[in-house]
């Protein structure tokens, strides 16, 4: 038996059992989208204005009409609606008979608070704290935080999901992330959100990256790509369900509830989880491998297969180099390691930064929010089905590349598209979140692949902190328009064509073997990532033909 991958073959790579644990894996990543891009309604500033009311309640106004009220309080802007941050110094009743500008009158920032147009949202964060003129920028920072957290947290759950196994850091992802997200809504002060915003991104994100490894550990070659892009689709579901979920929950406190109450059902499905096979066998517990292979073959009928493999012959499958404890400084130790994580973590990177700038901006085309965000989401799904078909029909590499630079090019044409021109940059937009979509959707996939198994989710955590760190970086990347209208699609559209080059260095993967240790990667002979399966098989057929003659 060469590698695992044969073994997981012959108990059927997609039977009974791998369709149970794709199904539960499908809850947890629903919910992911829908807190990664909350902060699109919960940290949305509603139309403001200077509370007046103490004014009123002394009975300054006497028998004015509310329009009078803010007419002779408030200065109006170029639109004519009351400006957000100033009042008068004093209320000027001469504008009710005299219509001259009002621009040169003396003016002060809001004494009493604001008062916020409660008619899209009920309450968001910048109406709980006065997130509002000085303090608004704080509103994007709920972002950034959220990411650091997702950030650090990735390289957190990499490395322990590599040290302790994949089943329980799963249950810990689920467990604090939801904990951490509930108690955020009891939060008394902005500070006190930050903080259990940033442990919610911290926490989490493991259930992507713990999820998505074990459905590709535990399929055979051929359906690693269908996993992989089923997984994904409980991204697109979730991201489209976000702006249904918005639209009707209008309070910060209750949405939030409502897009992490899925994890309670992820909880109880966890017990039927099992732990990865290869990452049992790599790590020298050859018992426990049988186990859950014994489990596998009964339920995908195929118990004469296990039956024949008794626990001391899975240990042949890894080298003694398997039981040794790995950290993130082995992605670097070898030399074709080291390209690995140079190239994948640049790609993962760029592909992030390019996503969620795009992502991010659903109030950058003139459409309404709501809608921006379920367009964006109802596009996963084509892109992701078109993303499953060019994965078996070019493979990985020119699926990437492509992709990427498709994504660049769209960017490219919205600069040249005037502003007024909302339709024609709204389509653009979604045309081009369609193709980032399917460069992260193949990116993930890809990474899974090239990494071995003693070092997987290591990888995946490396190359995820990098890509949260260009998540991070997004929203401050749209805050450069202030300086120039194009310069955030200037940058975005870098970063794609960029990685499309870099996407172009790394080695094909379609129906090849997962790479076990880190021998298999480095070894020319032994590398498993260049060494394809199919010939495998007509070698071994070739022997046993010899040895019959």
């Amino acid at each position: 038996m060469n590698c695992t991958d044969d073994l997981i073959t012959e108990i059927n790579g997609f039977g009974r059992f791998q369709k149970m644990i794709l199904c539960i894996s499908l809850v947890g990543p629903f919910t992911l989208p829908c807190h990664f891009l909350l902060s699109n309604f919960i940290a949305t500033i509603p139309s403001h204005h200077c509370d007046i009311s103490s004014l009123d309640a002394e009975g300054i106004f006497g028998n004015l009409s509310r329009e009078q009220k803010l007419t002779v309080s408030i200065p109006a802007q170029d639109d004519g609606t009351p400006a957000s941050c100033h009042m008068f110094s004093y209320p000027q009743f001469h504008l009710l008979s005299n219509s001259s500008s009002s621009s040169e009158l003396p003016v002060v920032q809001c004494q009493n608070g604001w008062e916020y147009d409660n008619s899209t949202f009920i309450s968001t964060l910048a109406t709980q704290w006065d997130l509002v003129c000085d303090k608004k920028g704080l509103n994007k920072a709920v972002t950034t935080i959220f990411f650091i957290g997702v950030m650090f947290g990735a390289v957190f759950f990499g490395g322990m999901s590599d040290r302790f196994g994949r089943k329980p850091m799963l249950l810990v992802s689920y467990i604090s992330g939801m904990a951490f997200t509930l108690a955020s809504i009891f939060s008394t002060s902005f500070i006190m959100f930050a903080v259990l915003r940033f442990f919610s991104g911290f926490t989490i994100t493991g259930i992507v990256i713990v999820s998505t490894v074990l459905n590709v550990e535990w399929v055979d070659i051929q359906h690693r790509r269908l996993v992989c892009i089923t997984g994904s689709m409980a991204w697109a579901v979730g991201s489209t369900s976000l702006s249904l979920f918005a639209f009707c929950i209008r309070d910060w406190r209750w949405l939030t509830v409502a897009v992490t109450s899925p994890l309670l059902l992820s909880t109880v499905l966890w017990w039927w989880v099992p732990e990865s096979a290869r990452w049992l066998i790599a790590n020298g517990r050859a018992e426990k491998a049988h186990y859950y292979l014994h489990k596998c073959a009964v339920m995908n009928r195929k118990e004469e297969v296990i039956s024949r493999i008794k626990p001391e012959a899975l240990s042949i499958i890894a080298s003694d180099e398997g039981k040794k404890n790995y950290s993130y400084l082995d992605l670097l130790r070898t030399p074709k390691m080291r390209r690995l994580a140079l190239l994948t973590g640049t790609i993962w990177f760029c592909v992030a930064t390019m996503t969620y700038g795009i992502s991010l901006n659903i109030t950058g085309f003139g459409l309404n929010m709501y809608l921006t965000q379920f367009v964006y989401g109802a596009i996963e799904v084509p892109s992701k089905l078109i993303v499953y078909y060019l994965l078996e029909k070019i493979g990985r590499r020119k699926t990437e590349a492509g992709a990427q630079l498709l994504a660049g090019i769209s960017l490219m044409i919205n600069i040249f598209i005037p502003k007024d021109q909302w339709v024609g940059r709204t389509v653009v937009a979604v045309l081009g979140k369609g193709f980032a979509v399917a460069a992260f959707c193949t990116i993930v996939l890809y990474s899974s692949e090239l990494y071995p198994t003693v070092l997987r989710q290591n990888g995946m955590g490396y190359n995820s902190f990098l890509g949260r760190l260009g998540v991070c970086l997004a929203p401050l990347v749209l805050l450069l328009d202030s300086f120039w209208g194009h310069f955030s699609q200037t940058i975005l559209c870098s970063v794609a064509l960029i990685a499309s080059v870099v996407a172009c260095q790394l080695p094909e993967t379609r129906d090849r073997c997962l790479p076990e240790t880190i021998e298999d990667v480095e070894s020319t002979g032994k590398n498993l990532i260049y060494h394809d399966k199919q010939e495998d098989e007509e070698k071994m057929t070739t022997n046993e033909t010899n040895e019959d003659h």
